[in-house]
């Protein structure tokens, strides 16, 4: 049986993921929870890390290596940004040491970008492009992160020159929650990235982007003259705010750039139904193998 070497946290703002590891990258525990960093400011991110830690049954003196909010200004210990365009191995070199653990826990930094016209933030994705991609990688890619928050990242011969982050997950919520459209989509059942209402959305946005508001109202003028339903009026909204974020990052002038989706589950599913619509083509790698990958090597490096 592996040996555990390390334990790998990824921090996100509302969710919290651990990891036993071996020095290899088998997962020996696993814990997730949703107490993310605003639960975590309450708490205590201490007490938050030890009660995960214990039940996982952790070894004493097992090193902490910490993606995500918890390096931010109001997390746990603030770990600054690395500026771009750098490599990703810069990543590795600006872990910051948690005081008065007795562990060893660190946590590593986000990335900025300080263009004044387009200035940017991000933390944990930075790790994810860590495990995603090969640093010897040549020639350009296009990485979309999908999320709350998805980040587009321009990726050159193993750096990042760029990115920038589009509140599509958050719009989506307010729109639907907040808005006339709650009438529209109240009801919904699932639905999947293949869903005809879906990808003509995805397809009439990415043409006519410049008509958004316009065709967020059809959702709710659909219904009264045409009885759209209130499933096809969500996976329509659906399509038009991914579709709207793809035109927008995914350029006519970067058809060509190869696309890399960093993402999973049933939001990871609709951006490639999205891409598929678009005859975009696009390489897939799972966001959980992606950050723990990044978390072994940051790990590997720091504790060789």
């Amino acid at each position: 049986m592996s040996e555990p070497a390390f334990i790998a946290v990824d921090w996100g703002t509302t969710s919290f993921r651990l990891w036993l590891m071996s020095r290899s990258g088998a997962v020996l525990a696993e814990r997730r929870s949703t107490e993310g960093m605003t639960t975590a400011m309450r708490t205590g991110f201490a007490d938050v890390l030890q009660s995960h830690l214990d039940a996982i049954g952790a070894p004493e003196g097992l090193p902490v290596l910490v993606c995500g909010m918890a390096g931010a200004r109001q997390g746990w210990v603030e770990a600054g940004y690395i500026d771009v365009p750098t490599s990703l191995s810069a990543v590795l070199d600006g872990a910051v040491r948690v005081p008065g653990q007795a562990r060893d826990v660190r946590i590593l930094p986000g990335l900025a970008q300080r263009d004044k016209n387009a200035p940017d933030v991000m933390r944990g994705e930075e790790t994810q492009l860590l495990g995603a991609l090969a640093s010897s990688d040549a020639g350009e890619k296009l990485v979309c992160m999908p999320g709350t928050h998805s980040k587009w990242v321009t990726v050159k011969d193993g750096g990042v020159t760029g990115f920038a982050t589009f509140m599509t997950g958050e719009l989506f919520e307010v729109v639907s929650k907040q808005t006339i459209l709650s009438h529209a989509v109240a009801e919904a059942e699932a639905f999947t990235g293949e869903h005809a209402a879906f990808t003509a959305a995805v397809r009439d946005i990415y043409a006519n982007p410049q008509l958004a508001t316009n065709r967020f109202f059809t959702l709710r003028s659909g219904q009264l003259l045409h009885g759209l339903t209130a499933t096809d009026a969500k996976a329509k909204l659906s399509g038009i705010m991914i579709g709207l974020e793809i035109a927008s990052a995914h350029s006519t002038a970067r058809r060509e750039t190869p696309v890399v989706l960093i993402g999973s589950g049933a939001l990871g599913a609709l951006y490639e139904g999205a891409f598929t619509a678009l005859d975009i083509h696009y390489t897939v790698i799972d966001a959980d193998e992606a950050v723990r990958r990044g978390l072994l090597a940051a790990a590997n490096a720091i504790w060789p």
